[in-house]
């Protein structure tokens, strides 16, 4: 008890000095003030940091369909079977048609790494709401590897890579994007 008192004293004693280096402030300074923030009601509400963002245009309604890319819809045409003990994805003809074929996808980055470029990362149907939640389920996501790291954004991007249609994925996915490169819509 006796070191841990010993140590609380001298974090009392050098914390207001440590703070004052921290924020550029001499020690004499920092005694004139009593602090980094006197006179400033830290709980005021600013009001160009603190309104309210505006809702997402995407956030109700599905991305509009675009001619000649892969259509949600399309990869949502699959159900789960149980085979023994475990549930596998069975698809539609047209979905397992797609297998190793070159397509063009448009959807929601969800960043799977920290950084502003991604080289692996989720596409989704819709937009995230929630960083610890999925937005879907897993016929409305697609396992992206990137032929180069593609800037996170909130906007939707279109890619073209080779679909990959998984069947028996360990991460419960059914669908992999390879040598995926960022396209612009025509």
């Amino acid at each position: 008890m006796f070191v841990s008192m010993g140590v609380a004293m001298n974090i009392q004693k050098f914390l207001p000095v440590f703070l004052a280096v921290l924020t550029g402030l001499s020690a004499a300074a920092w005694a004139q003030q009593k602090g980094p923030a006197a006179g400033k009601d830290l709980y005021a509400k600013n009001p160009a940091t603190d309104a309210p963002l505006a809702p997402s245009p995407y956030a109700d309604k599905p991305l509009p369909e675009l001619k000649g890319v892969l259509s949600w819809k399309t990869l949502g045409e699959v159900k789960p079977v149980k085979q023994k003990d475990k549930f596998v994805p069975e698809f539609a003809k047209a979905v397992s048609a797609l297998d190793k074929k070159e397509v063009k996808i448009q959807g929601f980055m969800m960043p799977l790494d920290m950084g502003e470029k991604q080289a692996r990362f989720i596409l989704t149907a819709l937009p995230p709401s929630c960083s610890f939640c999925l937005p879907g389920g897993p016929e409305q996501m697609v396992e992206v590897q990137a032929k180069s790291p593609v800037k996170y954004g909130f906007e939707p991007i279109l890619l073209t890579g080779k679909l990959a249609v998984l069947k028996d994925d360990p991460m419960g996915l059914y669908y992999r994007l390879t040598d995926a490169v960022v396209t612009v819509a025509k």
